[in-house]
């Protein structure tokens, strides 16, 4: 597999990471998806303290004990549980940064964690504050780097000019092409590395898959045309799906794409799209005439 820099920081990851979102509760079957992950060659584990209520850290933390030095460990803060509610609210407080990193080590089993992304934000959030949150736990030797996660090119902008930042995690893909009008050569321009998450769409560019809802401003019917104009360019070597995620890994900005998986077979299929070549320019640009140059409405 590939490895890549995470823009300027001394983190090397693998082309393709492994989305833990989507492995479930069962921690026999979530381990193995993550083993088997890391035997062929996956290093970035993305995951969140709101997934699954924080189980879903506590077994990416059971899964990778003894193999700590061998992973990448990606989470996110910002969404707080306020105890005896249902839901979650929005929190990049300093207070709440500092006191949640904690609850995330406990729960992933570490003493550290290499990427500590902020999940979401918005431009009325006391970003200094957010910052000096992770400047800190930095200077403190509990995170190596941080980033955000992050669908606002108004965010995305303000982080890029006033912080370290070195990663903006943001949906890309052949359905979803916002980040290229503004957010990937703003962050090509600063040296900040990008890890696109959603390359197939939630499914709708995968094989075997009806699809049921729109997606963006595709509707039903756009989605099954648009899907039947891609198999030109799908081959026997080749399947839409990892057309999908070679085309994420096809921008310079981009270091690394987080599919998910739920399965073994899933995930072996989506690694496989590591051993093939890239795109070539030609099949690029049959993509990019194909599918749609969506941009984003709100929060310019």
């Amino acid at each position: 597999m590939n490895i890549n820099k995470l823009g300027g920081s001394d983190l090397l990851v693998g082309e393709i990471g492994l989305g833990c979102m989507s492995l479930g509760t069962e921690e026999s079957r979530a381990a193995s998806i993550i083993h088997r992950a890391l035997d062929r060659g996956v290093n970035l584990l993305d995951t969140a303290d709101l997934y699954d209520a924080g189980r879903n850290e506590e077994l990416v933390g059971k899964a990778i004990r003894g193999r700590r030095d061998r992973v990448i460990l990606a989470t996110k803060v910002g969404n707080r549980r306020i105890p005896g509610q249902e839901g979650w609210v929005w929190d990049p407080s300093k207070a709440y940064i500092l006191s949640a990193v904690r609850d995330s080590l406990r729960r992933l089993q570490t003493d550290y964690i290499d990427l500590y992304q902020l999940h979401g934000g918005t431009i009325d959030d006391p970003i200094d504050e957010t910052i000096e949150a992770f400047e800190q736990l930095k200077q403190e030797g509990l995170i190596r780097h941080y980033g955000i996660s992050s669908i606002r090119p108004n965010v995305i902008r303000e982080y890029a000019k006033r912080s370290s930042i070195v990663s903006v995690m943001n949906p890309y893909g052949i359905l979803d092409r916002r980040a290229e009008e503004t957010v990937l050569p703003l962050l090509q321009e600063r040296g900040i590395g990008v890890i696109a998450r959603g390359p197939v769409a939630s499914g709708r560019l995968a094989e075997g898959r009806t699809v049921e809802k729109g997606y963006l401003d595709y509707g039903v019917d756009e989605l099954v045309e648009i899907r039947e104009k891609l198999r030109s360019l799908v081959t026997p070597e080749r399947s839409l799906a990892q057309l999908a995620i070679r085309y994420s890994l096809s921008h310079p900005a981009v270091a690394a794409v987080i599919p998910g998986a739920s399965s073994l077979e899933q995930l072996e299929h989506n690694l496989d799209a590591a051993e093939l070549p890239p795109l070539s320019e030609t099949e690029i640009a049959a993509v990019r005439a194909i599918s749609k140059a969506n941009l984003y409405a709100d929060h310019r």
